[in-house]
């Protein structure tokens, strides 16, 4: 079990509910690349009967064939959501007006709020991309933005146009991460710290992963036939990179890790919804 909140989070949520009162809608940004894992399962106790919209964002990193199911998946257990990458711009126009349409039967029926902006509270495991997406809606750099979790510390309100309004706060995640996988897949996707697990673990998850699901990825980018076995591509990576010395296991697995990272080895999701005929 990893035991992974630090006190900054256990701060955030406190800071959440005491400023929910305020909120009209929720935005719950998930990353497509592991849209099951990186969602909080303690968000819907915290924001109670809030009207929530999910963002799986960073979707141009993520499968394409996988994006839609996962959107189908989550939209039939009763959320509204959106497909977005605040890098490309994908459908970052439709936030807004979704947004007023979920606030909008509580606004009308309030004396006056209807004409002041929709309040929308960004929430999200670290590392999803509320940051981003908040300077492209903005137009500025409104959000510190961090390739490491944790950049976001404090709330802070910022006014996209007169239509919306935005909260940003720090991410937050749950207390224990009990499933070996979930925590496997954030630290991948850099939710939490790559400290946190091994690297030998993380780079062996991974490969084995991929030789599963995406073996046309492996053979691309490492020349590695279908059929072997995790220590034989992995020696196979290390010969193709010139890597050698005792240390060679370690070392191929973590070139491996990066090159996911650093989208070399194609759109891959993590959480996969299988299709069945």
């Amino acid at each position: 079990m990893i035991h992974w909140f630090p006190g900054h989070m256990a701060k955030a949520r406190k800071e959440i509910e005491k400023v929910l009162p305020l909120i009209d809608v929720v935005f719950e940004l998930v990353d497509a690349r592991v849209p099951d894992s990186s969602r909080n399962p303690m968000l819907a106790g915290i924001i109670k009967d809030k009207p929530r919209l999910v963002l799986l964002t960073k979707a141009t990193l993520a499968d394409p064939t996988q994006t839609p199911l996962w959107e189908r998946r989550i939209r039939a257990a009763g959320d509204e959501v959106l497909v977005v990458d605040a890098v490309s711009g994908e459908n970052m126009k439709k936030i807004a007006p979704v947004a007023r349409g979920l606030a909008g039967a509580k606004m009308k029926k309030v004396p006056g709020m209807k004409d002041r902006p929709v309040r929308a509270l960004v929430a999200g495991i670290p590392n999803v991309g509320k940051s981003t997406l908040i300077n492209r809606l903005s137009g500025r750099r409104a959000a510190a933005v961090g390739a490491k979790p944790g950049v976001t510390r404090a709330q802070q309100w910022i006014r996209i146009n007169p239509e919306l309004e935005l909260l940003d706060t720090p991410g937050v995640l749950w207390p224990k991460l009990d499933d070996q996988v979930v925590a496997t897949h954030l630290a991948l996707t850099g939710a939490i710290k790559s400290e946190v697990l091994p690297q030998i673990e993380l780079g062996e998850c991974l490969i084995n992963f991929m030789n599963a699901h995406y073996p046309a990825a492996l053979k691309e980018r490492y020349g590695i036939e279908a059929g072997l076995s995790l220590e034989a591509i992995v020696r196979r990576i290390a010969k193709s990179r010139g890597i050698a010395g005792d240390d060679y296991y370690e070392r191929a697995l973590v070139i491996v890790i990066n090159d996911f990272n650093n989208l070399r080895l194609g759109r891959i999701t993590l959480d996969r919804i299988e299709k069945t005929n």
